[in-house]
């Protein structure tokens, strides 16, 4: 049985993705489920996160977004059962790559998948759904009536901010990166209230912003990134179409919150007299900071999933003998839709 792996560099700067021939599993006990994978999404690895947390191996497992039949269930497993379709986040810690045919996994970890979900849909959005729920539920408390800005709203992420907030009854407002992203976005139904086109770098996002909202701003933002100095110093293209820390700082409104991405956000003093006239909160989105322990996030994604609330951006499902190749593209931003590895 074939397992997906990343091995790290001396440099800490490029991985290697090889399959690699795994022992079979140990006996299923405790509060452990053996897992037959029918689904795992492909999601980019945060390598230098590994490394602050000083996980040291010599290859780590690839994959963590799974669904699939559980087989066997140890002697304390209390929510489920052989034969149950299930769903879920493997930890950052696992053992187990989500892209092999069987794993093991702490059922904690685990939720029911609806009947009428398929199994690439609930691998493809389990991730996202969480993500989108984190930053709009708990960290910005988000409430219908509210006005949101949603940066990079075509991506397989934004589609799900945007269906949440859409769903919670928000005014949504985003950006887009192309005149494909853009077209994507004035698809959506319900309407984004204003898709804010900065492909060609010309447009003000700030300005754009508080004309909508008719000068006020608006009450949350989440960003998919942000420029840190100005264009002339910025050296990446891509980087010079993400709004600049002050643009986020002049479109928040009174009491706003700014869900950002940027793990390297620097705020000067004047930065920060800004946002504490407007009563204004900065919080950080951090994939790996999810309390999954509450199981009530993941069944709830997978709820609205069935519900036909949140509908994700999937690419066709990949067989495993590509997952290798499509990591690697992965790893290097490459492509907008989801993809999922499907066995």
């Amino acid at each position: 049985m074939k397992g997906l792996y990343f091995q790290q560099s001396s440099t800490d700067e490029e991985i290697t993705f090889v399959f690699q021939e795994r022992e079979n599993l140990p006996v299923t006990e405790d509060n452990f489920v053996k897992l037959q994978v029918k689904a795992c999404a492909l999601s980019q690895i945060n390598t230098k996160l590994l490394a602050e947390m000083k996980m040291k191996k010599d290859f780590f497992p690839v994959g963590r977004e799974i669904a699939g039949i559980v087989l066997d269930v140890g002697s304390k497993v209390s929510f489920f059962q052989p034969d149950d379709e299930v769903v879920g986040i493997l930890p950052l810690d696992s053992e187990d790559p989500g892209f092999c045919e069987v794993v093991r996994v702490h059922e904690h970890y685990l939720v029911h998948k609806p009947e009428k979900v398929t199994w690439t849909e609930a691998a493809g959005t389990i991730r996202d759904g969480v993500r989108a729920y984190t930053a709009l539920h708990y960290l910005s408390h988000l409430s219908a009536g509210k006005s949101v800005l949603i940066m990079d709203g075509a991506s397989a992420f934004g589609t799900i901010a945007i269906q949440l907030a859409h769903h919670r009854g928000a005014k949504v407002i985003s950006t887009a990166c192309s005149l494909e992203d853009k077209q994507c976005l004035e698809r959506f139904r319900p309407p984004i209230a204003r898709v804010i086109d900065v492909s060609n770098g010309k447009v003000h996002v700030a300005e754009s912003c508080l004309e909508e909202t008719g000068g006020l701003g608006v009450d949350i933002v989440l960003d998919a990134g942000v420029r840190l100095y100005s264009k002339d110093d910025e050296p990446d293209v891509k980087l010079q179409l993400l709004p600049h820390k002050h643009d986020i700082i002049t479109l928040l409104g009174v009491g706003g919150h700014w869900i950002t991405t940027e793990e390297n956000l620097q705020l000067d003093p004047p930065d920060s007299h800004c946002l504490f006239l407007k009563g204004a909160t900065v919080a950080f989105l951090n994939d790996e900071v999810w309390n999954l322990s509450n199981l009530r996030i993941l069944k709830d994604v997978m709820e609205k999933l069935s519900a036909g609330v949140f509908r994700p951006q999937l690419d066709e499902p990949i067989p495993l003998y590509e997952a290798k190749v499509s990591m690697e593209a992965v790893q290097k931003n490459q492509g907008r839709k989801k993809q999922v590895v499907q066995f």
